[in-house]
């Protein structure tokens, strides 16, 4: 996993861009009811809806938000009806990009995914051709500050989490998906705050941009991003860190 640390940079910036956009509470809202659709809305036995309402709850997501994307899911309440579905193509330099999207139109979502590929570089490829390039793990961010990360690793590590890196500020976890809630527990019960945790696609190994092609992988990445039917977008981009500078001051 050498290297995805900068991956989950931008994906924590990005993060704050949707709290700037404020689609957040929309993107959370989507990923509950389809949770709620496919697993049933009871959390117990429901291990997608149990992220989900707890990224809600780390989002400061009012309850009653939480309440009525549960109910649209399990059929209560009106207004669940979205299509899940993964996108993969290729960017500049032939970086791999996966797309989640839950929509009420799939026509309309794959057409403007599609063309955004097509405007900055890139190409939407068919079903399969790049989630090979990732895998599925559980990621925990928090804060370094006032943390011992030596301390936090090793506590995490004998949870059951595989790697621990520090990146600029944060301090990142990653588990295998089963493994994710037992992990979190187990460092808030040493009163570790945690800032997020979640699943996302990790990249096996980066593919490493100049700065132009950088630049020009991150339009494309930010444009996906803001697709409304579009969850989340992963890459393997290797961002140098000049262009993730100017990310953060932008």
């Amino acid at each position: 996993m050498s290297g995805h640390s900068k991956w989950s940079k931008i994906k924590h910036q990005k993060g704050v861009d949707d709290v700037k956009r404020g689609n957040l509470f929309t993107k959370l809202t989507r990923e509950i009811i389809i949770a709620s659709r496919e697993g049933g809305s009871n959390p117990g036995g429901n291990f997608r809806l149990r992220l989900a309402i707890q990224k809600a709850r780390d989002s400061n997501m009012p309850l009653d938000n939480i309440d009525r994307a549960v109910k649209k899911g399990s059929g209560e309440l009106e207004g669940g009806s979205l299509t899940e579905m993964v996108l993969e193509g290729y960017g500049p330099s032939g970086i791999a990009v996966m797309v989640n999207a839950l929509s009420d139109n799939r026509n309309r979502t794959v057409q403007e995914v599609r063309s955004t590929f097509t405007r900055h570089g890139g190409s939407l490829g068919e079903s399969g051709c790049v989630s090979w390039l990732f895998d599925s793990r559980g990621v925990i961010n928090i804060k370094a500050e006032n943390v011992d990360a030596d301390e936090l690793a090793l506590t995490a590590i004998d949870a059951g989490a595989e790697d621990v890196q520090v990146e600029s500020g944060i301090v990142e976890v990653y588990t295998r998906p089963e493994a994710l809630e037992k992990v979190r527990a187990t460092l808030e019960q040493k009163n570790v705050k945690i800032e997020s945790s979640e699943l996302q696609m990790v990249p096996k190994t980066l593919v490493k941009l100049d700065e132009k092609a950088a630049v020009q992988a991150m339009k494309l990445l930010d444009r996906l991003e803001e697709i409304d039917d579009i969850q989340n977008v992963y890459s393997n981009a290797d961002i140098p860190d000049s262009v993730l500078a100017s990310l953060q001051t932008s």
